[in-house]
């Protein structure tokens, strides 16, 4: 008989059970507490339940844990500092889409030199995110492979669906089974539609493929998740970049959030598109936003982003001595400095907003 299975199929490694990962690494009763107060103030902000501004910092992926832990130290700082108007979650985006190819991540590729150790990867991002909880920093995360969230979602306090999955069945069907709120954003080309009917098959039950805390494939049957917001990120099409964080996008987000009878809820992205794809450029968006829209926007409930211990970019090299520390290896970041100064600007902007609500 001729074989007509696997044929592209290198190999099949066995993984780690998720149980196991997590008898290894387990969650400790503050990184428990960090998660669940967290998704708790969360849902009260998506809801608007909670006049604070929910805000989405760090780096746009995680590469080097220790310099992601020295960073997540400094940003607990003011976490703390401003809490009575911002709440503060740390980005730690451990897998990356890819349009075509590239370094999916470190989960993906802990090492960056095409081993693909996933195992290690699941390993050394559970442990980072405990470190980090620990710390009673909350986390945030882009779910983007459906078998991960088992391994690591019970130590993340919000996660994304991105651009480009957020269209996708299986994605949708995994967020309404996560146990945190859920940002959508909108899609590559611009599309808020699609971000908001994903929001909406979310909020309904699935039946859907994944594995058990063993490991044994299985069918897993949600409730569906009630928790979520839309995020904003602009659109590249045809080589045309364009920005959405404008008074007449947001206007036609809440149309379409009210509409699909969802609470508006908005989180506004300053890296990708909003910035131009310019790191320098955030800062801009992110003062914008401060100044014209809180205003005016009531359902603007956060802000989003890409940010590291250095300002820039570099390029990956599986010779992590030759890096330079607290740099990004993919999109460009505000330093720490620039970053502290835009919590303040947003702690002082809040001002107003806060006490309009307690009038």
């Amino acid at each position: 008989m001729r074989r007509v299975d696997d044929l592209h199929v290198l190999t099949l490694t066995p993984l780690i059970a998720p149980r196991v990962l997590k008898e290894q690494f387990p969650l400790t009763e503050v990184a428990g507490n960090t998660v669940f107060e967290a998704r708790e103030v969360i849902k009260r902000i998506v809801r608007r339940q909670d006049p604070r501004l929910l805000l989405d910092v760090g780096p746009c992926s995680i590469h080097d844990p220790a310099a992601a832990v020295e960073y997540a130290q400094k940003l607990y700082q003011a976490h703390r500092r401003f809490q009575d108007r911002l709440f503060i979650v740390m980005r730690v985006f451990m897998e990356k889409p890819r349009t075509t190819t590239g370094w999916r991540g470190f989960i993906n590729d802990p090492h960056m030199n095409g081993e693909f150790n996933m195992e290690e990867g699941l390993r050394k991002a559970r442990e980072l995110l405990l470190q980090i909880n620990n710390l009673g920093m909350p986390t945030a995360a882009e779910m983007l492979d459906p078998i991960s969230p088992q391994y690591i979602s019970d130590l993340v306090s919000m996660t994304a669906i991105g651009a480009r999955t957020v269209e996708s069945q299986p994605h949708r069907a995994m967020a309404s089974g996560l146990s945190m709120p859920v940002g959508y954003k909108n899609s590559t080309d611009g599309n808020i539609q699609v971000a908001v009917n994903a929001f909406v098959s979310a909020t309904t039950a699935h039946s859907f493929l994944g594995i058990t805390q063993d490991g044994i494939s299985c069918v897993v049957k949600t409730l569906g998740n009630p928790d979520g917001m839309i995020i904003m990120r602009g659109s590249r099409t045809g080589g045309v970049i364009r920005s959405n964080y404008d008074t007449v996008s947001l206007a036609q987000v809440e149309e379409k959030m009210q509409a699909a009878k969802l609470t508006p809820s908005i989180m506004i992205d300053c890296s990708h598109a909003n910035s131009n794809y310019d790191h320098t450029q955030q800062e801009t968006v992110w003062n914008t936003v401060l100044e014209e829209h809180l205003s005016r926007h009531e359902s603007v409930v956060g802000m989003m982003i890409e940010s590291n211990l250095n300002e820039g970019k570099q390029s990956g090299s599986p010779d992590l001595s030759q890096l330079r520390y607290g740099v990004s290896i993919t999109d460009g970041c505000v330093g720490w400095e620039t970053t502290e100064n835009m919590l303040q600007n947003a702690y002082d902007a809040m001002a107003t907003r806060m006490s309009e609500v307690s009038a």
